[in-house]
């Protein structure tokens, strides 16, 4: 299973002071240098986190793979076709939410998303949809033109009582064996941790998952090399 970090908090912390440091982009390269395998930043409307700038430079010194996050939105859009990421993430946006709290709505977006990936495929970039982990959304995803799934592990993540994570385990291994048996790439993400992946090590239609606000969170004390290194390892069995 392969490790892609998201860097999103190294801009929180620069942005807390309005500083130039820590850097996202410098970060960006620890991480990759550490084994980390992709990395990832969200690129909002309201640019709490992540830049212009952060991007563009992001673009340049990535070696591994570049998934830029993103609404669907003309501006998004058009960034990323000036940009191209090696992939672009496709996710619900909030003003007022502190992180992405749930799956995209297909449904309620199909054609704002069909015309976002039609767009983004004329420019060779692959994308993929955050969803949350229901069946129906195998077929939607299908029909939009998505090559990846990633799937949202955040209910799974933010419960504590054990029957309930077992239900969402089993839900999320359901819908990764059922998409790759329909040809979609699946990835996860969202609120993954040092104790909590170990469930999804077994998990093998799963080829990657994204982690960043725990990472992040042990380099404050252990270094991001080390952090970075610690959850390469549990991934790789070592």
């Amino acid at each position: 299973m392969k490790l892609s970090v998201n860097i999103d908090h190294v801009a929180t912390l620069r942005e807390a002071r309005g500083e130039i440091e820590p850097d996202p982009v410098i970060a960006a390269g620890i991480c990759e240098l550490a084994g980390a395998e992709g990395i990832v930043c969200h690129l909002r409307e309201d640019r709490r986190h992540i830049n212009d700038r952060d991007v563009k430079l992001l673009r340049e010194v990535v070696k591994t793979k570049f998934d830029l996050e993103m609404a669907a939105t003309d501006e998004m859009v058009k960034i990323a076709c000036d940009v191209i990421p090696d992939l672009v993430t496709l996710v619900p946006e909030g003003r007022n939410e502190l992180t992405t709290e749930g799956g995209l709505n297909i449904t309620a977006t199909k054609s704002k998303l069909e015309k976002a990936i039609e767009i983004l495929h004329s420019k060779n970039i692959l994308v993929s949809l955050f969803l949350d982990p229901d069946p129906d959304n195998i077929d939607k995803a299908l029909e939009v033109g998505a090559d990846i799934i990633e799937i949202h592990t955040g209910k799974y993540s933010n419960t504590f009582v054990e029957k309930d994570q077992i239900i969402e385990l089993s839900k999320i291994a359901s819908l990764a064996q059922m998409a790759t048996e329909m040809g979609l790439i699946v990835t996860a993400g969202h609120g993954l941790n040092y104790y909590n992946i170990f469930p999804f090590l077994n998990m093998k239609e799963i080829r990657e998952v994204s982690i960043g606000h725990s990472i992040i969170s042990r380099a404050v004390y252990t270094g991001l090399q080390k952090a970075v290194e610690d959850m390469v390892n549990i991934l790789r069995n070592d």
